[in-house]
């Protein structure tokens, strides 16, 4: 569910337990495509909002309304998910509609999914929901269209979400829903470059209610949004990414359970108790599942998105258009940046797997290595799960899932999977360790082999909080790396058990790249990496492509990296071309562009049908993972 794989968080507990109780969370205490596209409403103006002063108290004050649990479970009665499902999804039945519906941050088809019986489901009843806000002190005045509270206050909240036209077809749905039930909602249309950049908008909790989706994976995960010590703060450098704010003890402890132990069962029950927690309390209302439509034109071979692999692009070297050396991809969003670390838009990352691509696969839900020699599992045994003996000040892992310093009283998990209470001595704990190892002949575009150093400057870079990251579990859970020529060694502190342990932990950079001031690379303070050229906007290439030319607004060019270890690719050329959506299906149609992807799409048109019909384009909808959502701010800044 998260919208990239490099997610490493800084421990925010001590901040955490200032928050207090919220749309139902009690307060810290002790110790996660495509959609179908109708006809897109009249366009709210789209505004940005501006960025307020941060105060020594920032985020512990509940929001006026939202703080109240009866308004959160009142917006989720007052919710018709079908209708937001059929305005996106016209072409498909009620069926196959009714499929899509989420109840939780998990789908309902999932292995970790809690069942209906096991959750609050809000199925849609605007009278409940009207019942609720008049419980709340927000009442409708006889002839009045929206309501206010005892101080006259007008119940009004800001919507923010992107300009794509899949989410103005949905959110004025929404609206209107709203409105029906008394409330105000200002739909604030923002960039994606802005919603998503890595010093605005979600980064800095920069709304009220917010909607974007969050792109499925195989594994649930959601350690980074869900724990009480993922909420980003500008005491802490705004890591974490619980923008929403939602503190609560069961459910933080259980999500780090989930994420923490090889027995599936086990993830199953922790799944279940925060999903329990999850719809108790509100903090975001789960929509629909997404599907990942595509429309391509007819005489373009290759394109194959496949369930599971979040981004398109793992076979670009496939792509080939008849009779042209060029494909051209539209796309109606653009890149803010292409420094992935701390910018999280789709975009972003389709356009950096062109050029650095990941280093492993999930199609159809299973993991493949592919730029490594095998994924180290412990059935190959380039992983193992040694027993290891800790000592009272010895870092591990405990039961939580929690990095502390072991000392008497801590509840840690030991080599028998039993869970104790640390008294003092020596206790026996799992330790995993995982050889990861390149495949031979990585190089760089510029011919330079890949080696251990652009290993290790990636995971320095990724560990640094002065590079932007905004979270660092995966550092914090690093006992040590060991760099060997193409490839390094992973030692987790004791009591990780994490079920993704043989999946790539750290990505490359050029540690040997000089850049325009006469600096090499690896020599770069991580503070100053989301401003280098070299690094957000051309940098270095060792996949299938290489960008030769960015032009702000218009297109972003490739070329096939004659350095490529897998040879060339089928195209020589490849272009994103930077669209309107007004102007996307004609531009398709008229051969101009030979690709239209999930974030243009909203879904199947008459035109785009009636066009695949004859023959011109061929149409692809794929089931998905990706889930469209909106999240409640608990707290004012």
């Amino acid at each position: 569910m998260l919208r990239n794989r490099s997610f490493f968080v800084l421990s925010l507990l001590a901040i955490a337990t200032m928050i207090l109780a919220a749309c139902g969370a009690p307060a810290a205490t002790e110790a996660p495509a495509a959609t179908e596209e109708a006809p897109a409403p009249t366009e709210a103006p789209e505004v940005i909002p501006t960025e307020a002063p941060i105060t020594e108290t920032s985020y512990t004050t509940p929001h006026p309304i939202l703080g109240d649990l009866k308004v959160c479970q009142a917006l989720s009665y007052c919710t018709n998910k079908a209708d937001l499902l059929a305005s996106v999804y016209p072409l498909i039945s009620a069926e196959e509609q009714a499929k899509l519906v989420m109840h939780t941050f998990i789908p309902r088809d999932h292995w970790a999914y809690a069942g209906d019986e096991n959750i609050t489901i809000y199925e849609f009843d605007p009278e409940k929901g009207k019942a609720l806000l008049d419980e709340a002190g927000w009442a409708l005045a006889e002839g009045a269209d929206f309501r206010t509270n005892a101080a006259g206050d007008e119940l009004a909240l800001k919507f923010t979400t992107t300009s794509a036209s899949f989410r103005q077809t949905w959110a004025a749905i929404w609206e209107s829903q709203m409105a029906d039930c008394g409330v105000r909602i200002v739909r604030l249309h923002a960039p994606a470059s802005w919603w998503f950049g890595d010093t605005t908008g979600l980064a800095r909790r920069d709304y009220e209610l917010g909607a974007f989706a969050w792109v499925g994976q195989a594994d649930p995960g959601g350690q980074t949004l869900y724990a009480c010590d993922q909420i980003p703060f500008p005491e802490n450098g705004w890591a974490g990414q619980n923008a929403m704010g939602w503190c609560n003890e069961e459910a933080s402890k259980n999500i780090k359970v989930a994420n923490n132990t090889l027995i599936k069962d086990d993830r199953i029950a922790a799944y279940t108790i925060v999903q329990q927690e999850f719809t108790k309390d509100v903090p975001s209302i789960p929509l629909f599942n997404r599907t990942e439509t595509f429309a391509i034109a007819a005489d373009l071979t290759g394109f194959a998105p496949t369930p599971g692999e979040a981004y398109y692009t793992y076979n670009v070297e496939e792509w080939e258009k008849t009779g042209s050396d060029t494909v051209i991809l539209g796309f109606t969003q653009e890149p803010a940046s292409l420094f992935t670390l701390v910018e999280d838009a789709f975009v972003a990352n389709a356009a950096y797997t062109l050029i650095r691509p990941q280093q492993s696969t999930s199609l159809n839900y299973d993991f493949q290595a592919i730029y490594l020699k095998q994924l180290p599992t412990l059935e190959s045994g380039a992983t193992s799960n040694n027993d290891v003996e800790v000592k009272e000040g010895d870092k591990v892992v405990d039961a939580n899932g929690d990095v502390i310093d072991l000392a008497a009283g801590a509840s840690i998990i030991n080599a028998a999977g039993e869970t104790i209470e640390y008294s003092g001595g020596t206790v026996t704990m799992k330790q995993l360790v995982s050889k990861f190892e390149f495949i031979d002949g990585i190089k760089w575009e510029d011919g330079e082999p890949v080696k251990a150093a652009d290993i290790e400057l990636a995971k320095n870079i990724a560990c640094d909080p002065e590079s932007g990251a905004t979270s660092f579990i995966v550092c914090d859970q690093t006992a040590s790396v060991e760099f060997f020529e193409v490839g390094y060694t992973q030692t987790w502190l004791p009591g990780v058990q994490s079920p993704l342990y043989f999946l790539p932990v750290w990505g490359l950079y050029p540690s040997h790249q000089v850049i325009s001031d006469g600096r090499t690379l690896k020599d770069v303070p991580a503070s100053e990496w989301s401003t280098l050229p070299e690094v957000a906007a051309k940098p270095l290439s060792y996949g299938p492509y290489m960008i030769t030319e960015w032009v702000k607004g218009e297109k972003m060019v490739f070329a096939a990296n004659p350095n490529w270890v897998f040879g060339a690719p089928k195209s020589p050329n490849l272009v994103i071309q930077f669209i309107t959506s007004e102007s996307a299906e004609a531009l398709l149609l008229g051969g101009e562009i030979d690709m239209l992807d999930s974030t243009t799409l909203v879904g199947l048109t008459e035109t785009l049908v009636a066009a695949a019909t004859e023959g011109k384009i061929i149409t692809i909808i794929n089931p998905s993972a990706t889930w469209e959502h909106i999240d409640v701010q608990l707290f004012l800044r």
